[in-house]
């Protein structure tokens, strides 16, 4: 029987997720302001987005497996009252290493609570509903990570002088708590599925596999891709040996951390995954970038940066609602559209900044950015519906959190890697920052285009297999399902 508060549950998983997601980037816009107010050095700060960042990936796979293990109401609820209390720490704090060290405690929390909203849905949706419900999430994600400079400009408008840095995560707090009283009166209280003991030698090679990657990434700016590169090849041979110690435990008929069949069992997820790490080495990046262009070389406050961009976050809203309802009726197909409407809207974005006049550019480019969002919006949230339908929901949890890894290494490239081409172009071409923003968002674009491929030969295989994934299949009915 259905939960008839399913629902209201979902709304109070989709604000924590939002404000979890939020955090990612709405903090960029006040880097300059809390450097001056802790008299900090530029390295140090960087860390209060990167370190955040880190131990967000960091926790992600290993907290959706506690809960499968344990409960996920139970993870959900405590790593939401931790982030409340992280948000508050950070807005206290008095020094930079104070601050730093509550927002690598806030990333924990973070990621301990982002693999339950996929798992919830999986749990407490079926058929056509699930499909919808991934819809929401999915416009949660896409708007959060859009929206986030937006954001932050508009709390430092509110909250003018040296401290108003401090209500970027001031602001969690009621909204947590009231998330927090809400999830525990409304969320389902389903027992756990099959318990076993936590893989701590997985656990142990997947964090350090995880942070050698990305390590050299968060530490961009400061140069990590020339001092720490080998860290690169260091953390491939690290998730290569993981790869191989999940595969023996599952042999064993053991509980591995993330159980090797979700990729060679789970028909759609290996391919949902890759697809979704693709696509946010693009979507990440570019919102950088374009905070770049518009307040560095246009010189827009910051929220007249993030207004600029807004019609994107508009448009992939809007879209992501409607994806969910149609996913079950178009599937890949869904996304394959989408992918090649965003690829348009910021590729003409981006081709418009390089030949239109710089001072006039914003208002032309804002029907190409909600173009952009129309198609992303048919990205997220169709992908996550068809990454995770057939997944089993003993292990959506760490499948969901696996996910969302993938996701956040994306980023990480993309927040790197395209900013960092900003500077080079800005470098060789004497501050052209037309030039620059035009290269940089095309390179995000062709990553997109990577996810587009992988999109489009995983349509052509459903085709060819005769309709044997026929996007009307309820999700809710797979065999692996229940299993």
């Amino acid at each position: 029987m259905n939960d008839p508060n399913r629902w209201r549950a979902l709304w109070v998983t989709l604000v924590a997720g939002f404000m979890i997601l939020l955090d990612v980037t709405i903090v960029a816009v006040a880097l300059p302001s809390m450097q001056r107010g802790l008299d900090a050095s530029a390295a140090s700060v960087q860390w209060v987005v990167s370190g955040y960042a880190l131990t967000f990936a960091l926790t992600l796979v290993t907290a959706g497996r506690l809960g499968d293990a344990y409960g996920r109401r139970r993870v959900f609820l405590v790593a939401l009252a931790a982030f409340v209390v992280c948000s508050a720490a950070a807005g206290a704090a008095p020094t930079i290493g104070w601050l730093v060290v509550a927002r690598l405690a806030q990333g924990v929390a973070a990621g301990s609570l982002a693999p339950q909203n996929s798992a919830l849905i999986q749990q407490m949706f079926q058929n056509a509903e699930r499909g919808r419900a991934f819809g929401l999430f999915g416009a949660t994600v896409g708007v959060s990570s859009a929206v986030g400079p937006v954001v932050g400009g508009l709390v430092l408008a509110l909250a003018d002088g040296p401290d108003g840095w401090r209500w970027i995560f001031y602001v969690n707090v009621p909204v947590g708590l009231a998330a927090l009283l809400l999830g525990l009166r409304l969320l389902p209280r389903l027992g756990p599925g099959r318990r076993g003991g936590l893989d701590l030698p997985g656990v142990a090679l997947l964090g350090l596999g995880i942070l050698a990657v990305m390590l050299p990434l968060v530490l961009a700016e400061a140069g990590g891709l020339i001092r720490l590169w080998w860290l690169f090849p260091v953390g491939l041979l690290i998730l290569a040996g993981f790869a191989r110690w999940e595969r023996r435990v599952a042999a064993r008929d053991g509980d591995p951390l993330l159980d090797p069949r979700l990729l060679t069992g789970t028909r759609g997820y290996a391919t949902g995954a890759a697809l979704a790490t693709l696509y946010f080495v693009g979507f990440s990046g570019v919102w950088l970038v374009f905070a770049l262009f518009f307040q560095n070389g246009l010189g827009y406050s910051p929220l007249h940066s993030g207004l600029a961009v807004t019609p994107f976050a508009v448009g992939s809203a809007a879209a992501a609602a409607v994806a969910g309802r149609l996913v079950g009726r178009f599937g890949r197909s869904l996304t394959v559209g989408g992918l090649a409407a965003v690829m348009a809207g910021l590729g003409g974005t981006a081709l418009l900044l390089w030949l239109a006049p710089a001072h006039g550019a914003a208002w032309p480019a804002a029907p190409l950015l909600l173009l952009g969002g129309l198609g992303s919006g048919c990205v997220i949230s169709p992908n996550l519906t068809m990454t995770l339908r057939e997944v089993p929901v003993r292990m959506a949890g760490a499948a969901g959190g696996a996910l969302q890894t993938g996701q956040r290494l994306g980023g990480a490239v993309g927040t790197a890697a395209l900013p960092g081409l900003f500077y080079l172009v800005l470098g060789s071409t004497h501050h052209d920052y037309r030039a620059a923003v035009a290269l940089s968002v095309g390179s995000g674009v062709a990553f997109m285009l990577c996810a587009l491929a992988v999109a489009v030969a995983e349509l052509r295989r459903d085709r060819a297999d005769g309709g044997s994934r026929a996007p009307e299949r309820s999700p809710g009915r797979s065999p692996a399902a229940h299993r």
